[in-house]
Order: structure tokens, then C-alpha cells, then sequence
């Protein structure tokens, strides 16, 4: 039976998130978090009127971007290794 201590066995005691990882993850919750907020209102107080605000260039384009990046730069964040 082979001596458990006189093998070579690196073990690291890190965590699986460096502070990187935790920094793009802030991002990442911020920028959905933004491009929802872009997403809401544009309806009108009066229901009877229709409003053309909800067909802004921002509400339409660039708010689901932003979304989207989130969830890209997110899933980056978990992905990424450290280099220790």
C-alpha cells in the first residue's frame, strides 16, 4: 500500500470564483439590470390613447442588447479560470 503522504499531490485550497470572476459577474448583473430598466415604460396614462413611445429605438434595440451582453459577459464570468 503506497504512503499517501510521500506522493506527490498538489492540492490547492482556492475557491472556484477569483475576485475577477466576481468582479465581470457585478458587471454582468448590471448591464441586465440596465437594459430592463431601458425595457420599461413607454405606455400611456390614458388607455383609450395609444402611445408610439413603446416603439423607441431604445426599448426595441439597444435595451435587449444590453440584456443580452449581460448574460454573455455572466456567463463569461463563471467560465473564466484564474491563473494561479
Amino acid at each position: 500500500m503506497p504512503n499517501l503522504m510521500s506522493m506527490e499531490h498538489k492540492e490547492h485550497n482556492q475557491f472556484a470564483f477569483t475576485r475577477d470572476n466576481y468582479r465581470l459577474l457585478l458587471v454582468a448583473i448590471a448591464l441586465v439590470g440596465i437594459g430592463f430598466i431601458l425595457m420599461a415604460g413607454g405606455g400611456s396614462d390614458d388607455p383609450a390613447v395609444f402611445s408610439d413611445a413603446i416603439f423607441s429605438t431604445t426599448r426595441i434595440t439597444i435595451a435587449p442588447l444590453m440584456v443580452i451582453a449581460g448574460y454573455v459577459v455572466g456567463l463569461f464570468a463563471i467560465m473564466k479560470k484564474s491563473n494561479a
